[in-house]
């Protein structure tokens, strides 16, 4: 194959690559949202495995400040936006106040040792809170989301360094 076909044909696998996708719908505020769901997901996987108290605390802290960063970016950013396209009254106050719950539960477990069954309660409990909240917004507040005019792009750029700011100061 000549070069000039391979390199074109590099081209296109990189555009076409899994990870080109994710880059270019990252950019996407629900995609956005959606990757920092997945992750915590898989931090909570990642705790229900884990017997050292050690990793569970380091696992704590990963997913305290991934929800904490993520819930500050919907509040700031996306919720105001979707609430006033949809003029809605009802699932953002109500993903507002699930926030609040999980903030609160978030609150039991930052700085505390991991000490037995009412530490790993909290912290399973807080998993089942946290995805009962994602349920809703993939299932309701996301599709409505998208069906407004809202610049999901120009919203996702906001989010994205609203978010590289809130954990570059968590760090």
């Amino acid at each position: 194959m000549p070069a000039s076909k391979k390199t074109a044909t590099r081209q296109a696998d990189s555009r076409t690559s899994p990870r080109a996708v994710r880059a270019a719908k990252a950019s996407d505020a629900i995609a956005l949202l959606k990757a920092d769901h997945k992750a915590v997901d898989a931090l909570f996987a990642d705790y229900a495995k884990t017997r050292t108290a050690s990793r569970k605390k380091a696992l704590v802290q990963q997913i305290c400040i991934a929800l904490t960063v993520h819930a500050q970016v919907e509040e700031e950013i996306f919720y105001p936006a979707v609430k006033a396209a949809l003029k809605d009254r009802k699932l953002v106050p109500e993903a507002v106040v699930e926030q609040a719950t999980m903030k609160a539960l978030i609150g039991q477990l930052e700085g505390v040792e991991p000490d037995g069954e009412m530490y790993d309660a909290k912290v399973m409990v807080l998993a089942e809170y946290v995805k009962h909240h994602v349920k809703e917004e993939h299932g309701e507040l996301f599709p409505k989301a998208k069906a407004t005019r809202l610049d999901m792009v120009a919203l996702g750029a906001q989010l994205a360094s609203r978010k590289a700011e809130l954990m570059a100061a968590s760090s």
